[in-house]
């Protein structure tokens, strides 16, 4: 991945970050790049919090991958920290060139160097190719989830 860079997302980055976002059906359903005030918001709390890692990959100067770590410090697992990662994208032009294992390999170090005992992940039900990546890195569909909408 030579020339890949991957470092914390600035206000700079959320109108590349929220068009990955969009392109794909169930983000097209969801995301707004028409209006970014929701998402510049987003991104100030996000990096003014210690526990919040939105981060990207950048080549060539274009964000073409990006993914948010939250480090959850916990009681359970004798009072172990655990990460989620969530909000995985790679730019549509840049699948199966590797970075996503790249990406997905530099939050499970990180996780590593927060001294996090569980990383831990969720994806929608019909991503089946997501969940087959996934599974390829190791990870395993242990549990089931829930969600309200509110």
């Amino acid at each position: 991945m030579g020339d890949l860079e991957i470092r914390a997302a600035t206000a700079e980055d959320v109108p590349a970050i929220v068009a990955m976002l969009a392109d794909d059906p169930l983000g097209a359903q969801r995301e707004s790049p028409d209006d970014l005030t929701p998402y510049l918001a987003a991104q100030a709390r996000l990096a003014a919090d210690p526990n919040q890692h939105l981060v990207v990959a950048v080549r060539d100067g274009r964000v073409v991958g990006t993914l948010q770590l939250t480090l959850v410090p916990g009681l359970s697992r004798k009072g172990s920290t655990r990460s989620i990662i969530e909000g995985v994208r790679i730019h549509a032009d840049e699948r199966g060139s590797g970075l996503g294992t790249h990406l997905m390999t530099w939050a499970v170090d990180e996780s590593r160097r927060q001294d996090c005992q569980l990383v831990q992940l969720t994806s929608d039900a019909t991503r089946t190719d997501a969940h087959r990546f996934y599974e390829r890195l190791g990870f395993v569909a242990s549990h089931v989830g829930f969600k309200l909408q509110l």
